[in-house]
């Protein structure tokens, strides 16, 4: 890990790839998470396990959306990230992650909070262009 979020950016890299699901390989067997998605004032919150992040990556739309970093960072195991959503490039949500990477290098919580209510501004990003991926 470093001080720049690498762990996320990776996550988010290949969760906008043709091949989503491979994020099942970077979380632990002991994996929590907490996805609160919100949508035209309307919320869902996806909640469990291994399950619900199968769940989660079931019901997604797949090559319409985008993760730009805006900004993030590191405190010991934990990873903190700001980004947004973009859908055909343009503005669509704002986002912010928090993630445990525990001692073998995988995944164990994640929360994350998504709302097109707020907006950080394109002034601040990171990246021009999804993130890609760092394999």
């Amino acid at each position: 890990m470093t001080a720049t979020g690498e762990f996320l950016s990776r996550w988010f890299a290949i969760l906008d790839s043709d091949r989503p699901s491979d994020i099942l390989d970077l979380i632990s067997d002991d994996f929590q998470l907490s996805i609160v998605f919100s949508t035209n004032g309307q919320a869902q919150d996806f909640s469990g396990d291994r399950a619900a992040l199968i769940g989660y990556l079931e019901q997604r739309e797949r090559g319409t959306r985008t993760h730009h970093r805006l900004s993030s960072t590191v405190s010991g195991s934990d990873e903190l990230f700001l980004g947004e959503v973009r859908r055909s490039g343009e503005f669509e949500a704002t986002f912010v992650a928090a993630g445990r990477i525990g001692a073998h290098g995988k995944l164990r919580r994640l929360l994350i909070g998504r709302s097109p209510g707020v907006a950080f501004g394109d002034d601040h990003a990171v990246d021009d262009v999804s993130i890609e991926s760092r394999n």
